[in-house]
Order: structure tokens, then sequence, then C-alpha cells
């Protein structure tokens, strides 16, 4: 069948082809490695500026002793900021809308994850504050619109979806750009505003808009609790390939009912073999708590944070005894998806949420046995979708295929090790990976670095920077030596 091009089929024909999707028209040719020069637009040409991140970007930069990853940082640690934001005002408030990169239009869980960085400058900077206000209002604004889309346009009455998303067989709604219902969308925002409130205290951003939308999220994910019929979503795409559609008339794989909840799609965006997309509860279990307390804590609205706690414990419960399975040995390890009839898939996806970032996103302690099982067992051959070639290892996924690593699997590694020598190693793979084109990328061939896709992704920019920061902070010694 012969269906609308992907997301997926434009990257990789692109990288295929011998070329890669240019980047914006600020770029310039690289200077040579013994003089390298910034690759960052000239200020009059950045989409946003923040004197806080400015500050930071110069002290952590002085603290880094390779000069290849200053320069890398000094790249990518702004990057979204640079070169994806709109900041503007919609019905009295701010307004901001945060490209992926390449692709034009937002995504929820991307735009969160772009941000997240700043949060620990947004204190002392109102410009800054405003930028997080703006998306915080502006995610409240595209769940009220559909609570399973992740990708929505910049004009919220927008009647042109993403062009390989214009003939799915969905509930397409205005504003939306692609409609893949997948847990970790409406994880993230709450993210976002737990984090945006513990770093400033502002409240600002918590109003009735956005409460009606988190008791939306509550709502959606109890649909797909799936307790006694499927639910409102569904979805079919006319394509060849099995990661961009669902089975079973659009709802997926079958599963027994046991308070988990259901993910049609991975935070990869492609489609999940069985639909109890473990990361993405665990995640789902973490935000809802951190709901609870906000809205407690903000609002008094007793009756919503009880439901989140409720729902939290009960997809914890089913997690335990659904989730988990042992090894040879006797280990318990996490699953990466199930059905709740006993099948379990184990892999790992370089996208976030996964099994490799559970520390990171606070689902489990680094030192939890089950997490520190699991992580090892995702960064080995057991997961089919780890790479270990003559550039680096890594863990990649099918969304761009096999052998191909993507550099935030390297980074969450870094992220959640507390060894020297492995962190180490992470930062010499990342040098290696960026083709001399001073930036991250979506995925790069293991033997090949040359090889990649995706020359501007910018929440790969700004992880790196964020473990950057992160180890200036925790292994000040190690990043001030050069590799």
């Amino acid at each position: 069948m012969q269906g609308v091009q992907s997301r997926r089929d434009v990257l990789i024909s692109a990288a295929l082809a011998g070329s890669v999707l240019a980047l914006p028209r600020y770029s310039r040719a690289l200077a040579p490695a013994a003089d390298r020069v910034s690759l960052r637009p000239p200020p009059d040409q950045r989409t946003f500026s923040s004197p806080a991140v400015e500050e930071t970007l110069q002290r952590v930069k002085s603290r880094v002793g390779d000069a290849e990853l200053a320069w890398l940082f000094e790249n990518c640690y702004p990057n979204t900021l640079d070169t994806a934001v709109t900041l503007s005002e919609l019905d009295g408030k701010p307004d901001t809308f945060i490209v992926t990169g390449d692709i034009p239009a937002m995504w929820l869980r991307d735009s969160s994850a772009q941000v997240w960085p700043y949060l620990s400058q947004a204190r002392s900077d109102e410009g800054l504050r405003r930028m997080f206000r703006g998306l915080i209002h502006r995610h409240a604004r595209c769940i009220l619109i559909d609570p399973y889309a992740n990708a929505f346009q910049r004009d919220l009455r927008g009647t042109q979806p993403l062009s390989w998303a214009v003939t799915d067989k969905t509930d397409m709604k205005p504003g939306v750009a692609e409609r893949k219902w997948e847990i970790d969308s409406l994880c993230y925002p709450m993210r976002l505003a737990h984090g945006y409130w513990r770093a400033t205290g502002d409240i600002e951003p918590f109003d009735e808009e956005w409460r009606e939308a988190m008791a939306l999220i509550v709502k959606t994910f109890r649909e797909q609790q799936r307790r006694g019929a499927p639910g409102p979503y569904r979805f079919q795409r006319a394509t060849e390939d099995s990661i961009d559609t669902l089975a079973g008339d659009g709802y997926g794989a079958p599963t027994r009912p046991v308070g988990m909840i259901h993910s049609m799609f991975r935070p990869s965006d492609d489609a999940c073999v069985y639909p109890f997309l473990i990361p993405s509860n665990l995640f789902a279990v973490r935000s809802l708590r951190d709901l609870g307390v906000m809205t407690r804590t903000m609002h008094g609205d007793k009756a919503l944070a009880a439901e989140c706690d409720a729902l939290a414990t009960e997809v914890e419960a089913a997690l335990m005894v659904h989730g988990r399975i042992r090894d040879a040995h006797g280990n318990a390890f996490f699953v990466y998806e199930t059905d709740g009839f006993g099948n379990t898939l184990f892999m790992d996806d370089a996208n976030i949420p996964g099994l490799m970032s559970l520390s990171y996103l606070g689902c489990c302690g680094r030192d939890d046995p089950v997490c520190a099982n699991t992580r090892k067992r995702a960064w080995s051959e057991n997961n089919p979708y780890f790479a270990k070639g003559t550039a680096a290892s890594g863990v990649g996924g099918p969304h761009v295929g096999l052998k191909m690593i993507w550099p935030m699997s390297i980074i969450m590694r870094a992220l959640t090790s507390d060894s020297d020598s492995q962190i180490r190693e992470c930062l010499v793979w990342l040098k290696r990976s960026h083709a001399q084109t001073g930036f991250m990328h979506e995925a790069f061939d293991q033997d090949n670095p040359s090889h990649f896709t995706r020359k501007w992704f910018a929440w790969a920019n700004g992880l790196f920077g964020e473990l950057i920061i992160d180890l200036s902070d925790r292994k000040p010694a190690l990043l001030s030596r050069a590799l």
C-alpha cells in the first residue's frame, strides 16, 4: 500500500541520499578544529535571549577542560532559545510555541524537555519566567483541544496537520499536527509545571484553564485503563511501516485490563507491540504524584489531589505485578512492554521515558536494585536495539533502524552514572558523534558518525547541555580535564 511519507521516511531518505536536512539560515561553514568559533546565530537572529542562561553558559564553559567539549556545549546548550521559540500573547496571557527543530510543529513532550535545562535560571530572570509561563499556558490549551494528540500546530485553529498525518484515520481536530496517543505526552507538561513551580515558586500560570487541563489528563488516563470499554481513541495510517499504524481496528493489540494505562505509541512516536508501556506507566505514577502535591498545595483541591494519588497507587500496584520479571539468577528487572496476559517484550528505546532513564525522571532511585538491574540489562546485548560499533556504543530503536545510535542514549547513560570511567567514555563518544557539525543529532551509524539523521534536533542539544551542567556540579574534576 502506498501511503503518505512518514517523518521517518523523510528523515532517513535525506540521510541515505548522502545529504542531511539543512541547518537554519544562520549556519556557516565550520572553522578548523584549532580555531572553532561559535555556531550560534548572531544575537539579533536568536528567537529568545536570557541573561541568566548566558551567564550560566559562560560560567560552565569556563570549567570545561576539553576545548571541543566546551565548543559543543556553547553551541548546544542554548539551541532551543536560539532557534525554536516564538513568544507572543493570546487572550491576555503569554503564549510560547516551541518547534522541535527541523519539523514545524510543537510536541508536548519535546517542548517540555527542550526547556527543562533552563529551569534553574528562571528564578532570577523575569523574561525567562514569562517564556515558561507562556509554554505552560500553551500546553493547557493544547491538552484541552485534544488530550490524545502528541503534536500541535502553531495556529490552534489551523487545519493543516503535518504532511504525513493528512490522511490518518482518527478524530483529527483543528490545531492538531499529529494524533498519536502516548502517555508521556501528558506526563511531560505535568513534569514541567511541577519543575517550574519548585524552581521559582511562581503560581501565575496555574489558573483555571490549567486546572481544567490537569483534570482532563487524569480523566484520559482513567479512560485508557480500559476497564470496561476500549475508550474513544482509535488510529490507523495508510503505510507500509507497522510502527506508524495500529492493529486491532485502530485500538492496538489486545490486553487484559489490569490497572495500567494503555499507550498506543512510544515516546519515539512508534507503535507499541504490547500496549502497556512500562517506562511510560512509571512516568505517569511519578507525574500524578507531583500533580497531586501541586493541586493540593496551590488550589486546595483535595478531590483532584486524592484522585491523582489513587490512580498513581493503582497503576503502581499493577506495575509491580505485571511490569517486572526475573532473570535466570532471580534478579528482578522491568520489561519494556506487556499485555496483562503474561506476554512481555524486553528492549529499550533511546527516547525518554525509557528503561535507561527511569532514575533520571525520578521514577525510581539510582540505587534501587530493580532499577539498576534494568539499566544494566538495557545497556547490553539483551536489548535488540543496543549497538556496539567502532565509533561508539549506545541504544537506538526501531524509529531509524538497527545499528543507529541515538546520542540521547549516551547522554542518559552519563546522567545516570556515578562512575568516572563510564562518564568519560560517554563524553568521548559524544565528541565523535557530532561529525564536525558542532551539534547533537537524532541518530548516527555505530561505525560512521558522518551518516546521521537530523542536523537540527533541539531536544538532543539541550539534553547534552544539561549533562555538562550536571557534571560541572557533580563531577567538576572530571569535566576540568581534557579527554
